[in-house]
């Protein structure tokens, strides 16, 4: 079977010179992914949440180290029961982010294979090197436990490398990067060497909106919510900015402002801080909500809002 990669085992391990790639992060949803690329990023480009399924575009993640660049691409948890329009259309992202990568880290939670695990399996794509990220593993609680898990799913599918790793603690990261590092191909930097990610502030800025509703608020409403950025204005020393939360039921309203609006004001509060520290500066955030329905089931409202619903 693959060997388990240790700090040890990783030391060996070649420095790619002049190499540049994509690296496609998947698995079902909630098993670590966006948590494991802003780990290895040293940045938060993508948005957490305990819930599932918080991430639904495809994020470029871009580390650039002396003589080699790392391009992760971070995607949506893949779901086999599609339910609607926009969970299709996240598929399709992480369908079309595994056909032209080079290396695909396939994320599983240490002690927990699932039947939606091992349906992941036969998608991904044959040529790239294939890595078994078993994350979290700091909440095993038999460290023996670890051998005999990753045996069961090396005996069903041939990865190239297995690396238990702790995204949250940020523990084994470096050998995860040593294995990734030996499939990267020669080749020029595709962003600029301090680049962090592909995506625009302003597409961040709704990220963190929508990770502050994800967590804040029940287990269902943040499904039916969107962000748009609907005035930015950078001043001298302030940037002023305008967010409508769409949600797709009047009775969707009173649940996220809360009573008194509190719910809300506690959102926005908490999201303007993690604003504030991306433009490192001082930050005006207005947030308001909207009724717009069914927009999570109509390809022309997903488009409009900023989704790839080709």
């Amino acid at each position: 079977m693959t060997d388990i990669v240790t700090p040890e085992s990783a030391d060996g391990a070649s420095e790619a010179q002049g190499r540049c790639g994509l690296i496609a992060i998947v698995g079902r949803p909630n098993v670590g992914k966006s948590t494991l690329l802003n780990a290895l990023i040293g940045a938060k480009v993508s948005i957490v949440s305990r819930k599932a399924q918080t991430t639904r575009h495809r994020i470029h993640g871009v580390l650039t180290r002396p003589g080699e660049q790392f391009v992760f691409v971070d995607t949506p948890g893949f779901q086999r029961k599609h339910g609607g329009t926009m969970n299709r259309m996240m598929n399709r992202v992480v369908t079309q982010a595994l056909s032209d990568v080079d290396v695909v880290v396939m994320v599983v939670q240490a002690g927990k294979w699932t039947p939606a695990d091992a349906e992941l399996l036969p998608l991904l794509p044959k040529g790239p090197r294939h890595i078994l990220a078993v994350n979290k593993t700091d909440l095993l609680k038999d460290r023996n436990a670890l051998f005999p898990f990753v045996q069961k799913i090396a005996e069903q599918h041939a990865f190239d490398a297995v690396v238990p790793v702790s995204a949250e603690k940020h523990r084994q990261l470096d050998p995860l990067m040593a294995e990734i590092a030996q499939g990267l191909p020669q080749g020029e930097p595709m962003f600029e060497e301090d680049a962090l990610t592909d995506r625009s502030v302003r597409f961040i800025t709704t990220e963190l909106i929508r990770e502050k509703i994800f967590r804040l608020v029940g287990d269902e409403l943040p499904y039916s919510c969107t962000v748009v950025i609907e005035q930015w204005e950078e001043l001298p020393n302030q940037t002023r900015i305008a967010a409508c939360v769409f949600v797709e039921r009047e009775s969707h309203r009173p649940i996220l402002l809360g009573k008194g609006g509190e719910h809300m004001k506690r959102i926005a509060t908490e999201a303007r801080q993690d604003i504030a520290k991306l433009l490192d500066q001082p930050t005006h955030l207005e947030v308001y909500v909207k009724v717009r329905k069914g927009w999570s089931d109509s390809q022309s409202a997903l488009r409009e809002l900023g989704y790839d619903a080709t």
